[in-house]
């Protein structure tokens, strides 16, 4: 099989994997006010609750570091995607804030070892390909968080449970998997003149093999990176885990408005990654991602002040405009980093760990700021951290265009 064929056989696969990941996850969210409301939690003991994800992620990126340059991660996709699918469900029958705290917990481990062997695969399938592919990848990742968060708000307004839904998308989800894990690539496989890839029954022997890399490469570069990611993917896992609830809560909306919250989010972020490569390839990132992060700042500022409810929907799709573009492009900048020395995935592992605590660590922290301040003000920090993201980017040198990461292509 010729490497191009193999090549575009996997990217399907882990853009499937991408997507299968954020539905997963989306789809829960409208959920999280009942949730909160059937367990008797304050702002505060649910925001405890939600750290259970971060602690489990800190868990699963200890040994997922260790497991994928022994397993890789055309190995470790279909297990993680099962646990992640099985543990989802689990959440929906928490019956305290202990139990919630412990499969979020269960779940966090799933969700973070998926998210990491997720991309260490896009980075084998980029490399083989010979083109950035991650800008496509994330949006496929949007695609999935608006559906998810569609079915989730539906779901709601007919009075479906979070595990019956859990259940029903987590067979889709490895069912579809099912079919196509076993058409990812092992992780040290790249494009050769030879043609060649080393995956099974694929002429091993013409393959350059690149040694793993097992230690993650950190520089002020990766630290500014790192930091952007972090903020971004804080916003993005607060507007998922409280927008809902700002809504309903604050704003007294039905759940089903609720839930449109990050509908409105999703929806946002997926047209403007689908329309990411037209804009990059006409303005510098250092211009458009900054203004683009300006325009959120601007939208939710406007939301939180106003308390309307067709304002606070604007908002929140304001914010997914411009945190849209932000962690694609930050993870593209990470693999120029490193390119010549070739550990590019060990830059973009670091990065995207840091972003992912970001996101995980987010909801409990907004929580419990809450308690102290309400929610309102705690999602304050949303605003406050994108102003930060423009700053970050338009001054500093990671997201300027270099001969490695061509600008037009490499958006998410």
């Amino acid at each position: 099989m010729a490497i191009a064929d193999a090549a575009r056989r996997a990217h399907v696969a882990v853009a499937v994997t991408f997507l299968a990941h954020a539905l997963l996850f989306a789809s829960w969210t409208a959920h999280i006010p009942q949730l909160k409301e059937s367990l008797g939690l304050d702002d505060a003991a649910l925001g405890t609750a939600l750290l259970g994800a971060p602690i489990g992620s800190l868990v699963a990126m200890a040994a997922v570091g260790k497991l994928l340059p022994v397993i890789g991660s055309h190995r470790l996709i279909p297990i993680t995607a099962v646990g992640y699918a099985i543990s989802g469900v689990a959440v929906g029958f928490s019956g305290s804030a202990a139990a919630l705290f412990a499969t979020l917990a269960l779940w966090g481990v799933f969700h973070g070892a998926l998210d990491v062997v997720m991309n260490t695969q896009a980075v084998t399938v980029e490399r083989a390909l010979g083109s950035p592919i991650m800008a496509r990848l994330h949006g496929m990742w949007s695609v999935g968080g608006f559906v998810g968060a569609l079915l989730g708000a539906g779901a709601v307004s007919v009075g479906i449970g979070l595990p019956l839904q859990q259940g029903a998308l987590g067979l889709v989800a490895v069912a579809a998997l099912a079919g196509l894990t076993g058409r990812l690539l092992p992780d040290q496989a790249k494009r050769t003149e030879a043609e060649g890839l080393d995956a099974e029954g694929i002429a091993a022997e013409h393959v350059k093999e690149e040694p793993a890399q097992r230690k993650w490469t950190f520089s002020s570069t990766v630290l500014v990176l790192g930091v952007v990611a972090f903020a971004a993917m804080f916003c993005e896992g607060a507007a998922a885990d409280w927008s809902a609830n700002y809504l309903r809560n604050d704003l007294g909306t039905g759940a089903g408005v609720a839930g449109l919250g990050y509908v409105a989010f999703a929806l946002a972020m997926l047209t403007t990654r689908l329309s990411g490569p037209f804009l990059q390839s006409r303005f510098r990132t250092a211009t458009l991602l900054p203004v683009l992060a300006l325009l959120a700042v601007v939208g939710m500022v406007a939301a939180l002040a106003t308390g309307q409810t067709i304002i606070a929907l604007c908002g929140l799709a304001a914010l997914g405009f411009g945190l849209a573009l932000v962690v694609p492009t930050a993870f593209s900048a990470a693999g120029a980093t490193n390119h010549e020395a070739g550990n590019a995935g060990s830059v973009i592992a670091a990065v995207s760990a840091l972003g992912w605590i970001g996101f995980l660590a987010g909801p409990p922290l907004i929580g419990h700021l809450a308690d102290a301040v309400g929610l309102p003000k705690a999602l304050a920090v949303l605003p406050l951290l994108t102003l930060v993201i423009a700053i970050l980017i338009r001054r500093t040198r990671p997201f300027a265009p270099t001969p490695t990461t061509p600008v037009a292509t490499s958006s998410g």
